[in-house]
């Protein structure tokens, strides 16, 4: 048994180290297929963001913004709301208006290419493709958040039950 799970280490280390000195594509968004795909997955991202913008406006009528908890919990909501709105965008670019070309040049240099030689959409196509950067802390003030609700639910119950 033990051997076995050393094993199964091994090989994710080995995988693991193999993808990072070696990966095929980094592309933070992912494509998706065309027609339905993309237009089932744009309504996603914006049913998402209504759903986080609610969230917050939910959380802020009942003033539970003043726990530390669900003040974490509505910077992630805040978060993901700009990712959404993120990725929206490079979707447009990438798959529905077909007007961003990427060219790997070498292993470290890519070149983005509009086909309306607009300049602007060179540097908003580059920077909306830094999505990590929203989701990360969202995902982090999500963690946050829920780790403060947790441990004050469970201090409100060892309260409870003590004699």
């Amino acid at each position: 048994m033990r051997n076995n799970f050393q094993l199964f280490i091994i090989f994710l280390v080995f995988l693991i180290t193999e993808r990072l000195i070696n990966p095929d594509l980094a592309l933070a968004t992912q494509a998706h297929g065309a027609p339905e795909g993309i237009y089932a997955h744009q309504m996603a991202h914006l049913i998402f963001a209504f759903s986080m913008g609610f969230l917050i406006y939910w959380q802020r009528k009942r003033n539970l913004v003043r726990e530390a908890g669900w003040r974490f919990i509505q910077y992630a909501a805040l978060f993901f709301i700009l990712w959404n709105i993120d990725t929206f965008v490079v979707h447009l670019l990438d798959e529905q208006f077909n007007i961003i070309q990427v060219k790997r040049i070498n292993l470290w240099q890519m070149q983005i290419n509009v086909i309306t030689g607009h300049r602007s959409l060179n540097v908003l196509y580059y920077f909306t493709k830094l999505d990590h950067l929203l989701c990360v802390p969202g995902m982090l003030f999500l963690y946050f958040g829920l780790r403060r609700l947790s441990e004050e639910a469970g201090q409100n119950i060892s309260e409870n039950t003590q004699p």
